[in-house]
């Protein structure tokens, strides 16, 4: 008994102190986990409200985007006043490419897209150009009216971009379209319904055929698409490859070239185009479909 006294004296006593690491049992609220029966659905707006949106976030993405441009486009031509001045014929002026401006031209179309896009695309589909409107009206990606609205808002945003282009910058407007280059009306009309097709296709196998991505990235691969279209045709066309692009300085000059209908039905054959391949693809992917159905009831 002394024995078992003793050593149980002698033994080291070892008290548990925590640790500024260990964890203390201190009751702590519960915290929910969202899940998709916490988080409230977005509001379904009425069929007017909808339009509403549509048509003004068209105007203002059309607007910022075509006013930066316009504004680049602007002060990039800088040198054709000087042209100008220097009393240089029309054809010495319009049939000779400065690659520098050429690229900060395209550069500037194809970045001022994108962060539209990016900015507008949630709120009305960041079409910004009624050939795009067109291309997704005849997909069934827009309703008539709703289209309809927006091409008139697009059209009314030019319009005010270029006015706006227009008194913030001196000299006469320099970002109007016109055919260069020596290129015939027939050319230039093929151009314009080209270049625009490149285009349409992109918004058509991107934003309708993956609604999923981001539309960030949607909007990167519009701009490039826009870019490679202003390399293509702004020594030739000007580039237009939208009739809101191209209507709206020629309102705010008050002069209007003799083939301007070039820039409508270019832009629009280009929509029909797109639309064309688009559609094709979709058949041959619905055969391939029925394909598979008939063999797996074989």
């Amino acid at each position: 008994m002394s024995h078992q006294h003793n050593s149980s004296i002698g033994a080291e006593t070892k008290v548990d102190v925590p640790s500024p690491d260990s964890k203390m049992d201190i009751p702590i609220p519960a915290v929910p986990v969202l899940g998709p029966e916490h988080v409230k659905a977005p509001k379904k707006m009425s069929p007017a409200m909808d339009i509403l949106m549509a048509v003004l976030g068209e105007f203002f993405g059309t607007f910022i985007f075509l006013w930066t441009a316009f504004v680049i486009a602007q002060v990039s031509n800088h040198d054709y006043l000087s042209a100008i001045d220097s009393k240089e014929t029309d054809y010495a002026i319009t049939n000779t490419v400065n690659i520098s401006k050429v690229l900060v031209i395209a550069i500037g179309f194809g970045f001022s897209v994108a962060m539209a896009i990016t900015i507008f695309g949630p709120i009305s589909g960041g079409n910004l150009n009624p050939a795009v409107t067109l291309t997704l009206a005849m997909a069934g990606a827009l309703n008539p009216l709703k289209a309809a609205c927006m091409f008139v808002s697009q059209i009314i945003a030019g319009m005010a971009a270029a006015g706006a282009a227009s008194a913030m910058t001196p000299g006469k407007i320099l970002f109007a379209n016109s055919l260069g280059l020596g290129v015939s009306k027939g050319r230039g009309l093929m151009l314009e319904a080209f270049g625009t097709a490149l285009l349409c296709t992109t918004v058509l196998f991107t934003a309708v055929e993956n609604p999923h991505l981001p539309i960030n990235l949607n909007a990167i691969s519009i701009g490039l698409s826009l870019f490679l279209g202003h390399l293509v045709c702004v020594a030739t066309t000007g580039a237009g490859l939208n009739p809101a692009r191209s209507f709206g300085p020629c309102v705010a000059d008050r002069s209007f070239t003799v083939y301007q209908w070039i820039y409508w039905v270019g832009p629009f054959i280009g929509s029909v185009i797109s639309f064309g391949l688009w559609k094709i693809f979709k058949l041959l992917e619905g055969n391939d479909d029925e394909e598979k159905d008939a063999s797996k009831n074989v």
